[in-house]
Order: C-alpha cells, then structure tokens, then sequence
C-alpha cells in the first residue's frame, strides 16, 4: 500500500475546517492535501493564499485546477493508481474545487476526502463521483 494512502487514513475523522491543514483537529479537501504533502514529504506545508469557500465559482476562474496542474503531473482520468490526487466539479458548468486521494483502485475503487458537514472520510468512487471527475494527477513526491 502507498505510503500516501496509509497516511490519508490516518486523518479520517479529522473535522471539517475550512482553510485548516491538521490532522486530527481540522482540514478541508485542500488542507488535507497540504497536510499530506508535509507529513509524507517532510517539507513545509505549500503556503496558499486565503480562499473563499466558493472557490471563485461565480468568476468561473479555474484556479485550484491551474494550481495543482502546474505543481503535480496529469494524467488520464482512465489510469488509475493509489495515492493519485483527484479534482472534482461539484456540478456540471461550475469550476474544479474539490480534491481528494484515491485510496483504492479496482472493483471497489475508493478516495479519502475531507467533506463539509463529514469532515475526512474515505468513501466509494461511484458512478456519480466519477462523473464529477475532471482530472487525475500522480505526485511523485508521494512516491
């Protein structure tokens, strides 16, 4: 298994805080990916400027999806692989805003994301999941 992965499990149950990065006390979908990031890497957590909870959706400005494109490496959404960062769209037209990390691949794939009014947990990538899929990417810092 994944480093990545066993790590994300670590932080189920972690509350929903939206902007935090900490395990156990609180995080929202990018926070948990920052707090990933520093405890996996050892480095820093990446620094990002404040965000509201919208995520620029009423400018349609792109910009947790140019974000991440531009510090992890695409792939196509079809190849899947544990401890892959996913970006979804919350519903059809709005921009990219929540990310999370698949856990499990195969028949029963699965991702570990922080999700308001749950906090972290690891759920199923249905079909209606992976229809809000807009990209996959590999960080090679998880390796």
């Amino acid at each position: 298994m994944s480093s990545i992965v066993t790590a994300a499990r670590g932080w189920i149950g972690t509350p929903y805080v939206h902007q935090a990065a900490r395990r156990g006390i609180g995080c929202d979908c990018l926070g948990l990916l920052r707090g990933l990031w520093a405890e996996v890497t050892g480095t820093p957590l990446i620094p990002v400027p404040p965000y509201t909870a919208d995520w620029s959706e009423p400018q349609g400005d792109e910009r947790l999806l140019r974000a991440l494109a531009a510090r992890l490496v695409p792939k196509p959404r079809d190849r899947a692989t544990a401890a892959d960062v996913l970006v979804f769209r919350m519903r059809q037209g709005a921009v990219a805003k929540h990310v999370g990390v698949q856990a499990e691949i195969g028949p029963h794939p699965s991702f570990i994301h922080a999700y308001q009014g749950h906090g972290v947990i690891e759920c199923a990538l249905t079909p209606p999941w992976q229809a809000r899929l807009v990209a996959r990417f590999s960080c090679p810092d998880f390796a």
